[in-house]
C-alpha cells in the first residue's frame, strides 16, 4: 500500500473518511470527536498545507494521519524531555473501521515517523483520547512515552500526550537530563 500526500482534491474521500471513523468511534462509546472537529475547514487546511498523508484504494481513503508542527497552546504546560529540539506533531490517525486490524494505523504511524525523521525534525509530539484504548495502544506499543495529561472543552476525558524521541543526538541529552549516564563516560577518580 502507498501512503501519499494527499491534495484538496481528496477532501470528499478523506472528510468521508473521518465522518465514518468519527460515528464507528461513538457507537463503540469514544466520544473525541463530533459533527465539530474535525470538520471541513480543519481538514481543508491540512491537504492545502500538505500536511495530511493517506493511503487511498480507488480514490477511497482508508486511513490518514497529519503531520505538522502545530501544538495546542495546552503543551506548553507539559515537561517535553525534547525541549530544545524541534518537535514535530502528528494529529487526527485515522483508519476506515473496514480497514481497521489490517496493521494500516502502524503503517500510517511508521510513515509519519520516517517523514518526519527525513525533514530533520527531533521528536515526534502528540495526544491521544483517553477513552479510546485502540489509540493509546498503538502509541505505546509505537515507544512513545506519556508525558503528561491535557483537558480540551466540550471532552468529557482527558487526553494523555506522548512524545518520542527520533534523534541519538537527542536522545543522549534527555538521558542526561534524566540522570541517566553511562558507566564508561564517568570520571574515573
Amino acid at each position: 500500500m502507498n501512503i501519499e500526500v494527499a491534495s484538496i482534491d481528496d477532501l470528499r474521500s478523506v472528510k468521508s473518511l473521518y465522518k465514518t471513523v468519527t460515528g464507528h468511534l461513538r457507537k463503540k462509546g469514544v466520544h473525541q470527536w463530533d459533527l465539530f472537529y474535525p470538520n471541513r475547514w480543519v481538514i481543508s487546511k491540512d491537504l492545502k498545507q500538505g500536511h495530511l498523508h493517506a493511503i487511498f484504494h480507488n480514490k477511497f481513503c482508508l486511513g490518514a494521519i497529519v503531520v505538522n508542527e502545530d501544538q495546542s497552546s495546552k503543551y506548553k504546560e507539559l515537561p517535553w524531555l525534547d525541549s530544545n529540539g524541534k518537535p514535530a506533531v502528528i494529529h487526527r490517525l485515522a483508519v476506515h473501521p473496514d480497514s481497521q486490524g489490517k496493521g494500516i494505523g502502524k503503517l500510517l504511524l511508521q510513515h509519519a515517523e520516517a517523514w518526519v525523521k527525513s525533514n530533520g525534525y527531533t521528536s515526534i509530539r502528540l495526544d491521544a483520547y483517553m477513552e479510546n484504548p485502540a489509540a493509546i495502544k498503538i502509541y505505546e506499543r509505537s515507544d512513545y512515552s506519556p508525558v503528561g495529561k491535557i483537558h480540551y472543552p466540550f471532552r468529557k476525558h482527558p487526553f494523555q500526550c506522548y512524545e518520542k524521541i527520533l534523534s541519538s543526538r537527542n536522545q543522549k541529552l534527555i538521558e542526561e537530563k534524566r540522570g541517566i549516564v553511562d558507566e564508561s563516560s564517568e570520571a574515573a577518580f
